[in-house]
This record gives C-alpha cells, structure tokens and sequence, in this order.
C-alpha cells in the first residue's frame, strides 16, 4: 500500500490517506507518486488548493512517516514532527529530520 499526506495551504499534514500500490504503478510497473496524486484528486474532487505528498512507513520517502500535525519542508522535502510538550530546546537532527536535545 501506498500512502499520501494531504497538505493544508501551510504545510501542514491534515491527513493521511491509503492507496493500492497497482494504482500507482505505470506500464513498466514502477511506482509513481503523480499517478497517485492524479488518482486521490479524482476520489476527492479535484480542488486545485489541494497538496498531496507521498509519504513512506519506513522513510524511504521523504524522510519520516507524515502523520496529521507534520509538516511538509519543501526545502528538505521531509516530514517534519511537531515537537512536544518539553521539547522547546530541542534542534532539528538535519540527516534524520527529527527533533533531538540541544546541547
């Protein structure tokens, strides 16, 4: 199975939605995110405000696993965890792009 963040106009990981991976394959079997894209914009009514990126259970793809409240760094094109409560002094791990103890 394949997995997309839907994205609000921040960023922002609203959701995360489940696609079979044969919808996101093409003639050569080799995935593609935009086959993906093309397939949720039509489940859910094409809205041309609407981000979808393709996120990975074991970060192969962007980094981290997108979860609702990540963001999406264009920049880095990673998932973002939010921090945590107690977690104000903590800096972005820039390989892993997860929150670690600042010194």
């Amino acid at each position: 199975m394949a997995h997309f963040a839907k994205l609000d106009s921040d960023n922002i990981v609203c959701s995360v939605h489940v696609v079979s991976n044969f919808v996101i394959e093409d003639e050569n079997g080799d995935e593609q995110e935009e086959l993906g894209i093309k397939f949720l914009n039509s489940l859910h009514k094409y809205n041309p405000n609407t981000i979808w990126k393709q996120t990975s259970y074991n970060g192969t793809i962007r980094k981290n696993y997108a979860g609702p409240g990540y963001t999406y760094d264009e920049t880095r094109d990673a998932f973002i965890p939010p921090k945590r409560l107690g977690q104000e002094d903590y800096v972005l791990d820039e390989d892993t792009c997860q929150w670690i103890e600042g010194e």
